[in-house]
Formats: structure tokens, C-alpha cells, sequence
């Protein structure tokens, strides 16, 4: 056989071939079209994905299989136009199968050219990818949802953080809580939310590595909104990984738990001052027990000392011994009397009083018995109401608490008496009504978190042995209770 024979023969086996496999192949459409878009072969994957058999399909035009809109749009020209011009044209859309229904085909279509560079059709590939667009079209729709079901959550701040710790999405809830939009947050650090101190102390970062490390981070704490203010947070992190583990970044949680927090605070407050009552109740019941009896001891040494002192005639060292005797049991007796009123059993003489005069009055006292480095300012308001207290003991209360501004101020200062009409609602000690709030205020150094509760107690002091009995704020709470008030120690002082 000459060479030529022998060419023309491989030719043949390789077209037969070619033919073959193509043939073979179901998963895809391959057939080709003439220049003019009529089909001119057609394999079995053809046959399969569009329903046509081989002498149903090849002659007509390969625009039978693409929509109404499609064809009304000029798509099936636009391709053919753009194939043989570009040499290749792929797209995706909806096309027809032969019963009608319809299928996302993923479609290639390429120039064919003979030796010359004449175009002589396009080959053209088709694959159902009607499955994978269902499942592309169910994540995205589960993926909106999702969106929108974050997106709608108000309660809570959700949103992702890149590995770096920069924000990538922001919830309607995050806008709530923290006050910025997404345009404003998106691309900035997280720790925009942290306090200075937290800062300072690089807690941002802490919770980014642990939650990297361990897959999540939970903690509360104060965060601050985009208008400065500050609010109590309770806050999850949780690591997001790939499929091969790679950290992409991280999802957090942020809820405003500020009410809940005031509310346990003011649960423990209330605890305390429950606990402080109920203390200096007891103190009460058991110093007055014990200051009535001791005070009817007291009064017989003195009338006794007083009886031996006339009988003593010219023996002047005994005279002066029952006179010490006598003078002790005196100060003994002011004692017991300032126990009583902590007790709230000694006896009170209430009378209609106008506190502008007395509060002016004790002024001037206190003017004259205080340092000259200490200044003292009065604050009444003309419309002062008058109150119904025993006046000799209502100005002993006032003047142990300005004695004590005194100590705390041994560098000089101000003392500030102010007297302010209030109204209460269950607020102090279950008092409800009018009442006249006596404030005095001054700018020493403050009485220490740890002792606050005990400045009431009988006999409690921080002055040195013999500077002080340790009963002048405890005669004047005991006073205010049996008035009818409350007395309590304020953690604000004046400055200046």
C-alpha cells in the first residue's frame, strides 16, 4: 500500500475513533453546529441531557434549545457572533429540553476552522449543572436567612472578625448596642470597644489568643459605645476554621448587661445596708441594756462620792480623791447618755425648730471651736422646711460630725453645712414623706472603702488611745433613728 493509502487510513482509524469516544461520553453534549447554527452531529450525552434522539436534532437550529427570553434577547446569535470572532464563547443560563423543562446548562462553544482559517462550524459542549445550581441557590438562600435572622436579632451584637481581630460584618444589634453603623465599624479593630484600662492592659488581644488557642472566649466586662458612654458586657468569642483548620477568623457575641448588673449591685448594696441595720440593731438592744444599768451605777457613785465629799471635813486628800471619784463617774455618765441615744433610749425634748437659724448658730460655734485653717460654708435654700427634733441633742449630733470633718482635714479645708427639702420613696431605710436632708461635707481625705460600715458603731475609732471615745457619729445615728431619720455616710466629698 503507498504511503498516501496509508495515511488516509490513520486518518480514517483516528476519526473513527475520535467518533467513538465521543459517542461514549453521556455526562456531556457534544455535537457540532455549521456556521450558520444548524446542528450537525449529535452524541449519546446529547441525546441524554436534551431528549432529542440524533435524527430529531441534527438539521435544526441549535437556538431550539435556549428559552423565550433568551431567543427574544438575540442569545443564541450573540454566541455564535462572539465564538467566531473570539474563537471561544462560554456562558451559563437556562436552557430546553425537548419535554419542555428547563436546566442549568454550563455551555462552551468553539470556532472550528479548516487549513485555510475558514470557519466551517463550532463545536459545542453542554453539561447539566442543574444540581449544582439547586445547591448553590439553597446555600445562598439558607445563607440569606441566615442574614437575615443575625441581621433582625437586636438583643445581641453579632458579628465576624477577621484572624487580625478587624471587624468584616456588623449586625442590626451590634448598630443598637454599640452605636455605629457598618460603614462606620467595618475594618476596625475590635478593641475600639475597650475601655482604656482594658487597653492598657492588652485584654483585646488576651481574648483574640485565647480564643484562637482554645476555640473560645468568654468574659464580662465593661465596653464603651461610639458616643463614649460605658455599658456592662457579657461577651463570647468563638474560633472559625476551615476544613483544614486554618483560622479564618471569629465570631463574637456582645450582650448589654447593664441592667443586670446595676440590678446585682444594687441587690448587694441593699444585702449590706440590710446586714448594717440589722448589726447596729443588735448594738443597739445590747448597749442600751447595758448603758441603762451601768447608768444607774454611775448615778449612785456620784451621789455617794457627792455624800462622802460633805463628809470629808478638813481631810483635804480625801476630799480630792472622791472629787476625781466623782468627776469619773460623770464622764461616765456622758458616756452612758451618748449610748442611750445610740440606743435610741434616751429620753428627747422634739420642738418645732427653724433649721436656718440653728444650722447658722452651730456655724458659729463650730467657727469658734474648729482650726482657724478651716473654712466653713453655709448652704440653705430660703424655703427650708422646719423640723420637729429635740435641739440640744440635734446640735450635739451635728456638732460630733463636724468634730470628726475637723480630724480629717489636719491640713486645713472646708466645711460645707447644707440642708436641702427632699422627698423620699422608700429609697433610705424605708422612709417615705417630706424630710429635711442636713448634709455636712468636707474636703479631707475620706473615710477608707474598708471602714465605711463600722463609723456608726459604738467605740469604733481610728484616732489614737485617748484622742477619742469612738461614740460621736454612733450619738449622732442613734439620734437621727429616734427622730424619726436616717443617718448615713456618703462616699462623695467636696473638693476645694
Amino acid at each position: 500500500m503507498d504511503p498516501i493509502a496509508q495515511a488516509r487510513n490513520r486518518t480514517i482509524t483516528r476519526e473513527k475513533r475520535f467518533q467513538l469516544l465521543v459517542e461514549a461520553v453521556v455526562d456531556y453534549a457534544i455535537y457540532m453546529i455549521d456556521p450558520d447554527g444548524r446542528i450537525a452531529s449529535w452524541n449519546a450525552g446529547a441525546e441524554r441531557i436534551n431528549g432529542y434522539a440524533t435524527d430529531e436534532a441534527v438539521g435544526r437550529h441549535f437556538s431550539m434549545f435556549f428559552t423565550e427570553e433568551d431567543r427574544h434577547k438575540g442569545l443564541p446569535q450573540q454566541a455564535l457572533e462572539l465564538a467566531g470572532s473570539a474563537g471561544r464563547f462560554e456562558s451559563e443560563g437556562w436552557r430546553l429540553r425537548k419535554d419542555g423543562s428547563r436546566f442549568w446548562a454550563l455551555a462552551v462553544l468553539d470556532a472550528v476552522r479548516d487549513e485555510t482559517g475558514t470557519l466551517i462550524g463550532f463545536a459545542k459542549i453542554t453539561r447539566d449543572m442543574t444540581e449544582r445550581r439547586r445547591a448553590e441557590e439553597a446555600l445562598f438562600e439558607s445563607e440569606r436567612r441566615f442574614r437575615l435572622l443575625v441581621d433582625s436579632i437586636t438583643d445581641y451584637a453579632i458579628f465576624m472578625l477577621d484572624p487580625a481581630g478587624c471587624v468584616i460584618n456588623w449586625n442590626g444589634g451590634a448598630r443598637r448596642v454599640m452605636g455605629y453603623t457598618a460603614g462606620e465599624i467595618i475594618g476596625r479593630h475590635v478593641g475600639c470597644f475597650y475601655t482604656e484600662e482594658d487597653l492598657r492592659q492588652g485584654v483585646p488581644e488576651h481574648a483574640l489568643k485565647v480564643a484562637g488557642t482554645e476555640g473560645k472566649y468568654e468574659s464580662e466586662g465593661w465596653r464603651v459605645r461610639k458616643d463614649g458612654s460605658r455599658f456592662f458586657a457579657a461577651v463570647v468569642i468563638d474560633a472559625i476554621r476551615d476544613s483544614n483548620g486554618e483560622l479564618v477568623g471569629f465570631a463574637k457575641i456582645t450582650r448589654d448587661v447593664t441592667e443586670r448588673q446595676q440590678a446585682q449591685i444594687a441587690i448587694e448594696q441593699a444585702r449590706e445596708q440590710l446586714f448594717q441595720a440589722q448589726k447596729l440593731e443588735a448594738l443597739g438592744q445590747l448597749t442600751g441594756g447595758v448603758a441603762h444599768d451601768f447608768n444607774n451605777l454611775l448615778t449612785v457613785i456620784v451621789g455617794a462620792a457627792a455624800m462622802a465629799e460633805r463628809h470629808a471635813d478638813d481631810n483635804g486628800k480625801l476630799r480630792s480623791l472622791l472629787g476625781h471619784i466623782r468627776q469619773a463617774a460623770q464622764r461616765g455618765e456622758d458616756l452612758t447618755r451618748q449610748l442611750l441615744a445610740f440606743s435610741r433610749r434616751q429620753p428627747l425634748r422634739p420642738e418645732v425648730l427653724d433649721l436656718r437659724d440653728r444650722l447658722a448658730a452651730l456655724a458659729r460655734l463650730l467657727d469658734r471651736s474648729l482650726r482657724g485653717d478651716i473654712r466653713i460654708v453655709l448652704e440653705l435654700p430660703p424655703d427650708l422646711r422646719p423640723v420637729d427634733a429635740d435641739p440640744t441633742q440635734l446640735e450635739l449630733a451635728l456638732l460630733n460630725v463636724g468634730l470628726n470633718a475637723r480630724d480629717a482635714m489636719p491640713d486645713g479645708g472646708t466645711l460645707t453645712i447644707a440642708g436641702e427639702n427632699v422627698a423620699l420613696r422608700n429609697e433610705i431605710d424605708g422612709l417615705a414623706g417630706d424630710y429635711v436632708a442636713i448634709r455636712l461635707t468636707d474636703t479631707g481625705f475620706g473615710i477608707p472603702e474598708d471602714i465605711r460600715a463600722k463609723v456608726f458603731e459604738p467605740f469604733f475609732t481610728t484616732k489614737e488611745i485617748g484622742k477619742g471615745s469612738g461614740l460621736g457619729l454612733s450619738q449622732a445615728y442613734g439620734f437621727a433613728k429616734q427622730s424619726g431619720g436616717s443617718a448615713r455616710r456618703s462616699k462623695e466629698r467636696r473638693v476645694g
